[in-house]
């Protein structure tokens, strides 16, 4: 596999992209992240999707807290597993791209499930730096890699790879730079799959969604902007799913627990207004 870029200006190319790695960065010290993943080591930085089991909040304080992280550790697990369903017939010899790959928690899940090659882009070296320490620790870090590069210019040949995923990174990124960059390095025939929020065209911007950009320094795009520029891309959707509903459950529960971060609100009454949704899209790329 190919190892990360040593030019930091290659992957780092303006003050926007510096700001958030220099946010992923500093998540080092923020805990919730690492409670979420005591039990099986999978890390992640995104939400989850599913009802959770409504009598632990009639648990004692302490043990409620720990059946608290524990219900969200599943949910965002199974989030990962929609997107792993969705991929499809991915076998040992499968080359996947896991774009903004955090530290490791989707890329880990996708070599269990298949076998296959994962790499892992993220422009946060302290990310690649423990994600690359937990892939030894596993005893998978000869199929599963970590690096140091910029998934809108990844450097990593055309057709390398067999599917490419996004777990909720989309948002930081042009999507028509992004969608180019995996046209290319998707072979022909490949999979796309992403798993994205999204402002809801039909009610437009609103202040949930603002507080979430500032919240996150990110920038959510339109739903509108997804399909539209996946097909001017090459990517055709084979599966569309509107998991809104299914995410406000999650945001509920995370509003109970002691770790909440202050942003749930946002995204409760954003989705339960549906000024934003929360979509997974599975693509084929077509040859050009």
């Amino acid at each position: 596999m190919h190892g990360e870029l040593t030019d930091r200006s290659a992957v780092i190319g303006n003050a926007y992209e510096a700001s958030v790695a220099r946010y992923w960065d500093q998540k080092r010290n923020d805990p919730i992240n690492l409670l979420l993943g005591a039990e099986d080591g999978l890390i992640h930085h995104h939400y989850g999707v599913g009802d959770y089991d409504r009598s632990i909040l009639q648990l004692p304080p302490e043990a409620r807290e720990t059946a608290i992280l524990r219900e969200l550790h599943r949910l965002e697990n199974r989030q990962t597993e929609l997107i792993l369903d969705t991929l499809g017939d991915v076998g040992p010899a499968s080359r996947v791209l896991d774009a903004g790959s955090g530290r490791g928690g989707t890329a880990f899940m996708l070599h269990e499930r298949f076998g296959c090659f994962v790499d892992g882009v993220t422009i946060s070296r302290y990310q690649v730096d423990f994600a690359t320490r937990l892939a030894g620790e596993r005893g998978c870090a000869d199929h599963v890699a970590f690096h140091f590069r910029n998934m809108l210019r990844t450097g990593f040949p055309a057709g390398r790879y067999d599917a490419v995923v996004t777990n909720e990174t989309t948002m930081y990124v042009d999507l028509f730079e992004l969608f180019g960059e995996f046209a290319r390095i998707v072979r022909p025939g490949g999979r796309y799959v992403v798993i994205t929020w999204c402002v809801n065209d039909i009610v437009g911007e609103s202040p949930e969604v603002a507080w979430i950009d500032e919240h996150y320094g990110c920038r959510m795009h339109h739903r509108s902007q997804y399909f539209a520029t996946l097909a001017q891309c090459g990517f055709v959707p084979y599966r569309v799913v509107d998991l809104t509903a299914d995410a406000i459950p999650y945001w509920e529960l995370r509003s109970r627990s002691r770790h909440h971060t202050g942003v749930e609100d946002a995204f409760l009454n954003a989705y339960r207004s549906r000024a934003a949704n929360f979509l997974l899209v599975g693509t084929d790329h077509l040859a050009r």
